[in-house]
């Protein structure tokens, strides 16, 4: 009877082992950054990954704005940004980098929200400000639709997480507000796909209180409607699209550390699987696509922004 209950158990062992190594995804380790920073912003744009801001150790806030080239595997120094920042949102538009919002405050974390808005042209390696915000925010959701740029949730000043929903028009140089986020949150996956803008996970206050909301707002209608919730709550994540799937990785915090789970959503079946996890877990990191391979720069893979590391990750699909 032992002797057949041990066989069955490494039999089940052998089974689960197997099952995790049938994941979809295989990670690899690319060109590390100049430096360890989390807490950083991340866009494509031109062909090139761009990481902006960002936290390290001995100043919250940062100038840093590094470009990667993912066909040569390799790093160079941009112009920085106008201002120390961290937790600032990034989204490429047509012909500009923009970087929303953020925390200014060099000693603190989650202090010194600002409602500073800047463009960044990478023909002319320049920077130059934008109309601010209505108030200040920061772990903002940021994304382009029709070359409108949408500014999403967010941690206020007062760090009280944010509903409010502003779009900003290139054409007419100014904001107006739009439909707000369902359930005001932070540190969420904001991405737009098809016209679309899918809000995933996030935060309502601490890391303590995360959320796997999906809500999916439509520009043309001004309207919300809920989405298939992430099956791991979690914020502070890194995401993009990789095919017809919006992939979601780790995020801040359970048990003391950091989420190593990697979840994707089909657009076409509107339903999520598992991926494979990274190495290790992280948040305070941010991703995107280039071709077939999904890049994750930076991030912290302890909490509240310890251990960063100077990774990229690169993660490809079958």
């Amino acid at each position: 009877m032992r002797i057949s209950f041990v066989v069955a158990a490494l039999a089940g062992c052998l089974s689960l082992g197997a099952r995790a190594q049938t994941l979809p995804g295989t990670w690899t380790l690319k060109a590390p950054m100049p430096m360890a920073i989390g807490e950083v912003g991340v866009a494509l744009i031109d062909g090139r990954i761009h990481v902006v801001g960002g936290s390290a150790t001995g100043r919250m806030a940062q100038t840093m704005h590094v470009e990667y080239d993912p066909a040569k595997d390799t790093w160079r120094w941009r112009n920085p940004l106008p201002r120390e920042l961290s937790h600032v949102g990034v989204v490429a538009g047509a012909d500009a980098l923009y970087a929303v919002g953020g925390l200014s405050d060099p000693a603190r974390v989650h202090t010194g929200a600002v409602d500073n808005v800047y463009a960044y042209d990478p023909k002319t390696d320049t920077w130059r400000d934008l109309p601010p915000m209505k108030v200040p925010r920061a772990a903002v959701g940021v994304a382009v639709v029709d070359g409108l740029l949408h500014a999403i949730g967010g941690r206020a000043l007062d760090k009280s997480t944010l509903a409010l929903h502003e779009v900003y028009n290139p054409a007419t140089n100014e904001w107006r507000e739009a439909a707000p986020l369902p359930r005001a949150r932070d540190h969420m996956a904001t991405i737009a796909v098809d016209g679309l803008i899918h809000v995933i996970g996030g935060r309502f206050d601490e890391a303590a209180n995360n959320t796997g909301l999906h809500d999916i707002y439509d520009p043309a209608t001004d309207k919300w409607q809920q989405g298939a919730p992430m099956p791991t709550p979690r914020s502070s994540v890194a995401f993009g699209l990789l095919g017809r799937e919006i992939v979601v990785v780790g995020g801040e915090c359970r048990d003391h550390a950091t989420y190593t789970e990697a979840e994707a959503y089909d657009l076409a079946t509107k339903s999520w699987t598992t991926l494979k996890p990274p190495p290790t877990g992280r948040h305070a990191f941010g991703a995107a696509a280039f071709g077939d391979t999904l890049y994750f720069a930076g991030g912290a893979k302890g909490c509240g922004g310890t251990d960063n590391t100077s990774d990229m990750l690169a993660l490809t699909l079958p």
